[in-house]
């Protein structure tokens, strides 16, 4: 199977807040965390109810809470694991937005994290 993808992911636990519209018209909102960044989208763990397929959500990452950033996504692809349950979502508003704040400063944080190569003798 070919990778549908493009760009790079980082594998990165962000607290999250995501809130949309349920079929009825409630709105729900939920706290989780990052699972992986990448700059078109993100997969998600939200540890109670998961949003539609197909589905708009707003996205929040409150990792910073002076400089919280909010997009725009859609719902693409939903893992019903009891133990795990996942969203994939596809950005679809304030891209430019995500690259700088988020997927830039996960790239960041995992360099910072990563040890320095060993010198070779």
């Amino acid at each position: 199977m070919q990778e549908r993808r493009d760009g790079g992911r980082h594998v990165i636990s962000f607290p999250i807040r995501v809130r949309w519209k349920d079929e009825a018209g409630k709105e729900i909102v939920q706290e989780g965390l990052t699972e992986n960044v990448g700059p078109h989208g993100t997969l998600i763990y939200l540890p109670r109810i998961l949003p539609r397929v197909g589905g708009k959500v707003h996205l929040t990452v409150t990792e910073n809470p002076n400089a919280e950033i909010t997009v725009i996504a859609e719902v693409i692809r939903l893992e019903r694991n009891a133990a795990h349950p996942q969203a994939a979502l596809m950005l679809t508003e304030n891209l430019r937005e995500w690259k700088k704040k988020v997927f830039e400063h996960a790239a960041a944080t995992i360099a910072a994290l990563e040890p320095e190569p060993l010198d070779e003798w």
